[in-house]
């Protein structure tokens, strides 16, 4: 096996274990491997072991990719915040954005999505930590933004989605990720359901599982660490 088949192997009994733990079946649970900061071949490589859902974050880069690779059976995912001028290549080559946080944006993705493509399946991202460094509505901005971009035609609101404090106490990620999770079902009680939560990352997935993550984000576990310092948060 490649080195990134065996750590694909390694992230999925991490997931299953935790999943059995938490007394919920493994394939309730998605894996978006963030290939930003790797090259195609890699994502092949990926592809070759099994793995189909893979997630960009920097727009060209990820168009790259796709064009590159689209003879394969995959699925795209562009994870965090979006500047206006990329909404349009955005909305024309992925299936999944993580990380809607403005109206505008969630207009222009609508706008911009081909009426011929299925509707572009979009998670609010929510600032469940408050940092000021960090992007997503505040949990009180969140009903509103969530009823208005349910309102938008070619997009389907599926979820939420945070990035929360980095910690390595298991406790207060679990707590974290709980915020999240009953964000959604208070959402739930206004009568906007939903069925995602994606949340948890290469070194917080058991706890994001634990709290009822139904995507978990993995990169560094899967590729390895990026040569860009910045980019070593997935």
């Amino acid at each position: 096996m490649t080195t990134i088949a065996l750590a694909l192997q390694a992230v999925k009994e991490r997931i299953a274990a935790c999943a059995t733990a938490a007394r919920r079946a493994p394939q309730e649970i998605q894996v978006v491997a963030v290939s930003k900061g790797f090259p195609a071949s890699k994502i092949e490589e990926a592809y070759l072991a099994g793995q189909t859902s893979f997630g960009e974050n920097h727009a060209q880069e990820g168009v790259e990719k796709i064009l590159a690779l689209e003879s394969l059976p995959l699925e795209w995912h562009f994870v965090g915040p979006i500047q206006s001028n990329k909404t349009r290549v955005i909305a024309e080559h992925f299936s999944w954005v993580h990380g809607i946080e403005r109206s505008k944006i969630a207009e222009r993705l609508s706008l911009a999505r081909p009426k011929g493509r299925a509707p572009l399946q979009v998670c609010i991202q929510v600032n469940i930590s408050g940092e000021a460094s960090k992007s997503g509505v505040t949990p009180d901005e969140l009903p509103h933004l969530a009823r208005y971009v349910q309102t938008l035609p070619r997009l389907q609101l599926r979820g939420l989605m945070t990035i929360p404090q980095p910690t390595a106490d298991f406790d207060l990620q679990r707590r974290q990720f709980r915020q999240l999770r009953e964000l959604k079902d208070a959402l739930a009680i206004e009568g906007i359901l939903l069925d995602t939560l994606s949340m948890g990352m290469s070194q917080d997935l058991e706890a994001a599982i634990l709290e009822g993550a139904t995507i978990v984000r993995v990169g560094t576990a899967i590729f390895g660490k990026r040569k860009s310092p910045k980019d070593q948060t997935l």
